[in-house]
């Protein structure tokens, strides 16, 4: 699954860790959900993309495979 959390969240001009206290995650999973290392719960998926003010299809990207 390909996100663009990290392209959204700088468009924002929100830091990692601001991001992540408002997510109630660690700075460290932000990192690893960008970098495709880590992919959300559902619930984490939903509260990103509303936190960017984004749908979860805008932010969340199946690609063919998963």
């Amino acid at each position: 699954m390909k996100n663009k959390v990290k392209e959204q969240r700088l468009i924002q001009e929100i830091s990692q860790t601001e991001f992540a206290e408002q997510l109630s995650v660690s700075r460290q999973t932000i990192h690893a959900i960008e970098t495709g290392k880590y992919i959300p719960t559902t619930t984490l998926a939903l509260k990103i993309a509303k936190l960017l003010n984004k749908k979860v299809e805008e932010v969340f990207i199946l690609e063919k495979g998963d």
